[in-house]
């Protein structure tokens, strides 16, 4: 590419639930695993940008995975697919171009991510490999309203920036199921 021809536009952002999402901890009885616990803001600012780029979630959590169906899919209604840490970047493959995507991820494997896609966010409570290799660190940890920084990042570096005093946010569906 020449410093004339510009990067293409993302065409996905890719988020991985625990850990990002959430604050990676894992709740558990003598039943099993009980609950996790999601940010807050996060879903008002995935709903702001979705229409400028695919939002899509992964996760490797198999024993925690219907309770991330249920906050991802069902309350936030955006698409979550099962797919373990060390099959990321041949999943996205199949379904992306490589250099179209934007991924944020905080475990140690997402450092294998980031190095094979064109932009990498990693919460700043991330593993110290992902926050090696990511493009952009956030300044809060997951589950504490990294994601909703991250998405502020997005738009302002991708697309036309965002100022929150000037979003008309009539239509989009934001957090408990209002639609404003």
């Amino acid at each position: 590419m020449t410093a004339t021809e510009a990067a293409p536009k993302p065409q996905v952002f890719i988020l991985d639930v625990d850990g990002v999402m959430t604050d990676g901890a894992q709740y558990y009885t003598a039943e099993g695993k009980l609950m996790k616990r999601f940010g807050p803001d996060d879903h008002d600012a995935l709903s702001l940008i979705k229409k400028r780029i695919e939002i899509r979630f992964v996760s490797g959590d198999a024993r925690g995975f219907e309770i991330s169906r249920r906050r991802i899919e069902t309350d936030m209604k955006f698409p979550l697919d099962l797919v373990s840490t060390h099959d990321r970047v041949a999943w996205i493959a199949e379904r992306y171009p490589l250099d179209r995507v934007i991924y944020m991820g905080d475990g140690l494997f997402d450092a294998l991510v980031f190095r094979r896609i064109a932009y990498g966010i990693a919460p700043a409570d991330a593993d110290p490999a992902a926050l090696h290799h990511a493009n952009h660190v956030t300044r809060r940890p997951g589950g504490h309203r990294a994601v909703a920084e991250a998405c502020m990042h997005v738009m302002t570096k991708f697309f036309d920036g965002f100022d929150v005093l000037g979003v008309d946010v009539a239509g989009y569906e934001v957090s408990g199921g209002w639609t404003a």
